[in-house]
């Protein structure tokens, strides 16, 4: 009988197994559960349940523009533990526009990764971010940020890809993306729009050369009005909508399901 055990463990013990998947963040569209609600200026995060993608909740970010502010407009939550150099992880959300949303060429960022970097004068401030997903009229853009990260200057490679997506105003859409992050050509980024691959970079850089840990964001933050210091369009009041918002090891962690 001993025997017999031994045979068994030792057949065990050669076999292969599976990869290990696991979804490191969820939420299905509640103010509650994460590290920060982030609310700028007018801007607002709101729980709602008459528009949803999945469940019975979703949440709509709100931003309007006022000319006598100069500050930016972040509605956005945030999961501390985005990534750090290393790291191979999936992200996935739904999102969707209002009906009435105006397309105009100045950006509107929908995601991104961000690094709080003392003194770096990236922008004017203390943050750094790396890779965006924005809206430029009707097409989302991403871009990888790559380089030696170097004080006060904030130097880095920014990479843009435009034209990954065609959005449509008033409908929901998904968005899934993997990057293995590396600061040398061992990365790579991979970007799936409403269940099409749109992008597949192999072979890249995709993060600075250092260890800082990048927070996740979620959220609408209409940057153009702070970059640009001035509205484009008629539009000042600006609303999103975000569902299935997830960080994972694999894709069916984090794809938002139809």
């Amino acid at each position: 009988m001993v025997a017999l055990k031994s045979l068994v463990a030792a057949t065990l013990a050669v076999l292969p197994t599976a990869s290990h998947a696991e979804r490191l963040f969820y939420n299905s569209g509640t103010r509650s559960g994460w590290d920060f609600v982030r609310e700028e200026h007018n801007g607002r995060v709101e729980q709602v349940n008459n528009v949803v993608y999945g469940g019975s909740t979703a949440l709509k970010m709100t931003q309007r523009y006022d000319a006598g502010y100069s500050g930016r407009y972040h509605s956005e939550v945030d999961v501390s533990d985005g990534y750090q150099r290393g790291d191979d992880r999936f992200y996935g959300f739904a999102f969707r526009l209002s009906e009435q949303w105006e397309f105009v060429s100045q950006g509107y960022n929908i995601a991104q990764f961000i690094a709080r970097r003392p003194g770096a004068g990236c922008g004017g401030d203390d943050w750094m971010p790396s890779t965006m997903i924005w809206l430029e009229g009707n097409k989302l853009a991403t871009r990888l940020v790559s380089g030696e990260y170097r004080q006060p200057d904030c130097s880095r490679s920014i990479k843009t890809i435009r034209d990954v997506g065609t959005v449509e105003a008033g409908k929901w859409h998904r968005v899934v993306f993997q990057t293995k992050w590396a600061s040398d050509n061992s990365g790579s980024f991979k970007m799936w729009f409403d269940g099409d691959v749109v992008v597949d970079q192999k072979g890249v850089a995709t993060t600075v050369n250092d260890d800082e840990l990048f927070q996740y964001r979620v959220g609408l933050y209409a940057n153009g009005w702070h970059d640009g210091g001035y509205m484009e369009g008629s539009q000042p009041f600006r609303q999103v909508w975000y569902d299935e918002i997830s960080v994972g090891t694999s894709f069916d962690d984090v794809n938002p399901k139809q």
